[in-house]
Formats: structure tokens, C-alpha cells, sequence
């Protein structure tokens, strides 16, 4: 009987083995391949030039009232496609990108659709079920087949980890000693030899955002999901909107839709890395049709300088003739925009249709219309909602040029569906939005052009706060090639007051930022960031023009980005064109190191080159520099010098001829 029992399981086995299933995609250049299966559940794996990146993983949706996906039912591999994508306030005005596709129909009534790139791989679930369905679980685990290393930015909230504003500096450690904190994305995992793999997601929407938490004994990442939220409450000083208790899943969705793509954006070398274009790539095309009134711009910001104005014939703060000096120092300067930051109206009162009696709001907007300087007014994202019709279109009637919406602090499918309507809503009235507190990118900038930034990066409003190892110019150099493939970043820069390493320290009414002088005016190169702060007070500009018309001169709408050299978490040199000016912007860490920098990308023609550099003391003294004035060709090799945390920018024009 035993003996007969035996053979049973045998013959089960063998059947199932047999019909187990494996289907292969390659990417249009032949080198990364995708490898799914269902011989154990349904399971993917990824290799490029036949190194293994991910091993055989576990994937599903788990559909409450649905079995879970055991086999593939069908599966259809589609030819070679391209999409040409214009791209607004991007880092590139169009590009091409081609892929192959692979359809997969699931025992469930789930499907599957893969994606490879020359540049990546993608994948996404699909649902076509008539009724609402509840999700209560999504398996997102990622075998990793060598101790890799990874650069992992964790929650800065151990006791709520998934209700913080996405900021942190990157834990660079092998994988099999990685901690089991939850990390945000995007992170990325380092397998040598140039070739590293960075985990993201585009086209959330009506979703949670994914989370990871390592497994180091197995050697895996594994996706975590914010629940449903249930109950809620305020925080009292903004009236910020907080989770309380949630439920036991993460989402409730229409049962016909296609679901956020995961993007395994895949790099042989790291200055691909900045300039990844999948995630706005797989997002939704554009919803707003005619985004022509969309313009980015530079700012002049309140907030970082603590409204620290000297030597004016009145008391700084948030009042009119505060606003009306950094209105009029935006006008000298050729900058489009002042913020109007917390405090225009009362924040605990959660009510933003309410100015303080010290402004008069119209009489601000008005006065810079008539200098030619937009105003962003500052509000909290909950408190946009609540009131979001009336917001609209009380404030664009009045002139107002967008919002600056801060503190959602979670990603849960009730706060990405919070974006999406405020989204909708400030299209609809001509506002552009800047998107603070939130989590990273994930191509909604596609979708609703109006939104121009994102911060969800550790930019330069630490340092009113931080501790010197939370090494700021490290960091500028690692985030290019992580979280900026994701998108833009408002990090803010423009500091006046600049420091050395062993002369930084915190100060938060008169920050200093780490590094050099020439350290800022490089980030306005190389961050992607179409609307950008200069974060210093007005008066600490005077005196400085020569670095505020080098600022307020660097373009914001780019027509194309290269990166010309870089290592990840070392230096980054990134050129970038406008018209028929190229500007380059060169950053390093704390190390000082010597870079040549070829302009064999140049047209044929003679140019005239602007370059700020580093001064021969900038090693002792952060804001000493020098301005040197060369013309080049595109045979010109430019050797350079960075001071420790130090940085270079230059701005290339054609040479007029005679």
C-alpha cells in the first residue's frame, strides 16, 4: 500500500513538472533577459550578458475570493515596440525607447505584463473583474543570487516606519549584513564590474507605494504595503491628517485596471544611472491636454533663511514689506517666482482660505505682477483636499501661480489617491504644484505635467539640524544616481555661507551649508530640478552678484542631459543643453580629486566657456573661489580641480562670428 502511495506522488510530481511552463523575453538589444515560470507558483528571474540578477522569485496579487495563481495559462510575446515621448520640464525635451512585451493570463484571472528595455525590465498585474475587489496582499520578493551590495535608505521612523517624508541618506552594506528596517525607494543593489540594478516603481495610482525590508540570512528583498487606512486623526500644530488603525488589506480597487509598474532599472555603467529614463517612460501619458501656461522657474524662498533679512529699515518676518523685498530682489534678478512658505495663513487652523491680517494677498500678487515675479503660497496636502475647489479657485482667480504642498508623510492608496485629486484639480485652474513630504516619483509628473517637483530627498534644509556624519556632500553625489532616476528633486540649494568639513556645524537661523562655494552653483547643473530655490536670505546675496546671475542664468526647461563622468557616491560631471548653450556642473564628496573633462560632445565651432572653479584656498576657506573665462572647441580637454566637498560650473556659449 505504502509502495503504491509512493508511486502515486511520483507520477503527481512528474506531471506537474512536466507541464510546468517557462517563457523567455529578451530585451531589444538581446542583452537582459526575463525568465518566468510556474513550476512552483509563478515565479520571474532577470540576468543581463548571462549574470544572474534576480533568481527564480515569487509574484502574485492576492484578490480576496480568488485562489492564488498557481499556473500560467497563456502567454503571448509581442514584437518590438518604440514609443517617441515628449517630455516636459525633464531632463530631456523627447527621446525614443523601445522594448519587448509578454502577456501573461493566469489560473486566477489575474494577468501579468513584462516589459524589457535595453535599459531595464518592468512588470505589472492586470485585472479585468466587473466589480470592485479588495487586495490583501501583493508577494513583490526579490531573490538575489550573490551577496551583493546595497545602498538601502531606511524609514527614519522606527515606531511608525511607513509615516515619514522620505528623506534619509543611503546605508551602503552587503546584503547578507543589511538591517531588516523597512527602506523606501528607490534603492540600489551594486553587482560589480559597473553592473547594478535599481529597484522603483512608476504609474502608482489607487495603490499603496512599495516598501522592502531585506532578508540577509535569505538573501532576498521583500515588498511591504501600507494597509488601508481605517481610522483617523490631526496632528494640532498643521492640522496634518495621520493614520490611526487600518485594515487588514492594502487595497480597495476597481477590479478592471492595470496596476503600478516594478522597475528594475539595469545600468552597466553609473553614469546611466541619472539619466534612466523608465519610470516617466511607463507612466500614463499626459491628462491636461494643452500644458503650454506649465513653467518651472527659479525661486526666491523664505523658509530656509528664517525670513533673515539685515539691514533693512524694517522688522523681517511674514509680513508686507518682508514679501515685497524678496518680490523686488526676485524682479533685479531675473527670478520668476517668490514662495510664500508656512505662516501666510494660520496653520493649526487648517484653514488656507484665511490669510493672517499682517498680509494683504491680493496687494502681493499684484505687486509682483507688476514686477514680473509669480507667487507659490504653501499649504498642507490634507488641508489642500479638504478644501481643494474652493482653494482652486479662489487663489488662481486671484493670480496665484501654483502650491507648494507639504507634509503627506505616507503612501497608502488613500494618500495616492489624495495627490492624484489635487492633481486633477490644480490642472484644471492653471496651477503647477510642488510636492513636499511625499513619497519618491513615480512618473505622475507625465501625467499631470502642472506638477514640476519633488522633494522626498535629503536636500539642504538638513543642515539647519543634522550632525556632520550625516555626510551631506556624499549623499551629493550618491542621490543623482539613485533617487534622481526617479525624477526631479526640490534639494533647495543656494547657500552664501559655505563650509568646510572641519568648520560645519549646525545652525538654524544661519545655516551653512558643507562644502564649497562652487559646490552650490554646481547642484543648479546637476540636479534635475525645473523649479529650484535659492534658499539664502536676499541680503546675503548682495555682494555675491557675480554667483546670483550664474544661478538665476541656469536653465530650468532642458533640452538635453549627459552625464560625462561619474562613480556613485565619488563625483558626477553632468553636462547639460539649452538652446545652443551647454552648462556643466562637476561635484565631488569630502575628497578633493582632480577631473578632465572632455568637450568632444560639442558642435563643430568656436565657444566661449565661463568656469567657476574651486579657489586656491577653498580647502581652508568653503566660499573662496575663482572665475576663469577660456575659449574652447570640441577639441578642448579641461582639467579641473575640486576642493574637498567642492564642485565646478561652467556655462558654454557659441562665439559670435564676425
Amino acid at each position: 500500500m505504502k509502495k503504491a502511495i509512493l508511486l502515486s506522488l511520483l507520477s503527481l510530481l512528474c506531471f506537474n513538472l512536466n507541464n510546468a511552463k517557462e517563457y523567455s523575453l529578451q530585451s531589444p538589444d538581446g542583452e537582459i533577459r526575463v525568465t518566468v515560470s510556474d513550476s512552483d507558483g509563478v515565479r520571474f528571474g532577470v540576468s543581463r550578458s548571462g549574470v544572474q540578477l534576480i533568481s527564480a522569485s515569487p509574484l502574485s496579487l492576492d484578490i480576496r475570493g480568488k485562489a492564488p495563481a498557481r499556473k500560467i495559462r497563456k502567454a503571448v510575446i509581442g514584437k518590438t515596440e518604440t514609443e517617441s515621448v515628449d517630455a516636459m520640464l525633464y531632463r530631456q525635451d523627447r527621446f525614443d525607447i523601445s522594448w519587448s512585451s509578454m502577456r501573461l493570463s493566469l489560473d486566477n484571472g489575474v494577468g501579468m505584463e513584462f516589459r524589457a528595455f535595453d535599459s531595464g525590465v518592468a512588470y505589472r498585474f492586470v485585472t479585468d473583474f466587473k466589480d470592485e475587489v479588495i487586495v490583501e496582499g501583493e508577494t513583490a520578493a526579490y531573490n538575489i543570487p550573490s551577496d551583493v551590495t546595497a545602498w538601502l535608505p531606511f524609514s527614519t521612523n522606527d515606531e511608525k516606519p511607513m509615516a515619514m517624508a522620505y528623506q534619509n541618506i543611503y546605508e551602503v552594506t552587503p546584503l547578507s549584513h543589511a538591517s531588516d528596517k523597512l527602506a523606501f525607494l528607490p534603492l540600489t543593489l551594486d553587482y560589480g564590474d559597473g553592473l547594478k540594478l535599481t529597484l522603483t516603481e512608476s504609474d502608482l495610482e489607487a495603490y499603496p507605494g512599495m516598501f522592502v525590508r531585506a532578508d540577509s540570512a535569505a538573501m532576498r528583498l521583500e515588498g511591504v504595503f501600507a494597509p488601508y487606512p481605517k481610522d483617523t486623526d490631526y496632528y494640532p500644530w498643521r492640522r496634518q491628517l495621520y493614520v490611526t488603525s487600518a485594515e487588514d488589506f492594502i487595497a480597495r480597487t476597481d477590479g478592471r485596471r492595470t496596476f503600478p509598474w516594478r522597475v528594475m532599472a539595469i545600468t552597466t555603467d553609473d553614469t546611466q544611472m541619472p539619466v534612466n529614463n523608465l519610470v516617466y517612460a511607463l507612466a500614463s501619458p499626459s491628462r491636461v491636454g494643452d500644458a503650454s501656461w506649465v513653467k518651472g522657474g527659479k525661486v526666491a524662498w523664505d523658509w530656509w533663511n528664517d525670513w533673515g533679512l539685515k539691514g533693512v529699515p524694517f522688522k523681517a518676518g511674514i509680513n508686507m514689506d518682508t514679501y515685497k523685498y524678496y518680490i523686488d530682489f526676485a524682479h533685479a534678478n531675473g527670478i520668476e517666482y517668490i514662495v510664500l512658505d508656512e505662516g501666510w495663513y494660520d496653520p493649526k487652523s487648517g484653514d488656507m482660505l484665511t490669510v493672517i491680517p499682517e498680509l494683504d494677498l491680493k496687494q502681493l500678487i499684484d505687486y509682483g505682477h507688476s514686477r514680473d515675479v509669480g507667487i507659490v503660497l504653501w499649504t498642507v496636502f490634507n488641508v489642500l483636499d479638504t478644501q481643494l475647489e474652493e482653494a482652486c479657485s479662489k487663489y488662481a482667480a486671484m493670480g496665484v501661480k501654483g502650491f507648494k504642498v507639504d507634509f503627506l508623510d505616507r503612501d497608502d492608496q488613500t494618500a495616492v489617491e489624495m495627490v492624484y485629486r489635487i492633481a486633477e484639480a490644480t490642472a484644471r485652474h492653471h496651477l503647477t504644484l510642488d510636492l513636499h513630504g511625499i513619497y519618491k516619483p513615480t512618473g505622475i509628473n507625465r501625467t499631470y505635467p502642472n506638477i514640476i517637483n519633488f522633494e522626498s530627498v535629503f536636500g539642504m534644509e538638513e543642515v539647519k539640524w543634522t550632525t556632520i556624519d550625516k555626510d551631506m556632500p556624499l549623499y551629493d553625489v550618491t542621490f543623482p544616481y539613485i533617487r534622481m532616476l526617479a525624477g526631479p528633486v526640490d534639494y533647495t540649494p543656494g547657500a552664501m555661507r559655505n563650509a568646510t568639513k572641519s568648520d560645519w556645524t549646525a545652525v538654524y537661523y544661519n545655516p551653512v551649508s558643507m562644502g564649497t562655494r562652487c559646490h552650490q552653483l554646481a547642484t543648479y547643473i546637476v540636479y534635475d530640478s525645473p523649479f529650484t530655490m535659492l534658499c539664502d536670505a536676499p541680503t546675503n546675496y548682495v555682494g555675491e552678484e557675480e554667483c546670483v546671475k550664474f544661478i538665476t542664468a541656469a536653465p530650468t526647461d532642458i533640452d538635453e542631459t549627459r552625464i560625462l563622468s561619474g562613480v556613485m557616491g565619488q563625483y558626477i560631471v553632468t553636462a547639460r543643453r539649452s538652446g545652443s548653450d551647454w552648462w556643466i556642473g562637476a561635484l565631488t564628496n569630502w575628497d578633493a580629486r582632480d577631473i578632465d573633462i572632455d568637450l568632444s560632445f560639442l558642435p563643430d565651432g568656436d565657444f566661449s566657456a565661463e568656469i567657476f572653479v574651486d579657489g586656491v584656498n577653498a580647502d581652508k576657506q568653503a566660499q573662496d573661489y575663482r572665475v576663469e573665462h577660456r575659449n574652447v572647441t570640441n577639441d578642448t580637454k579641461l582639467s579641473v580641480h575640486l576642493a574637498s566637498g567642492g564642485g565646478a560650473a561652467m556655462r558654454i556659449r557659441p562665439r559670435p562670428r564676425l
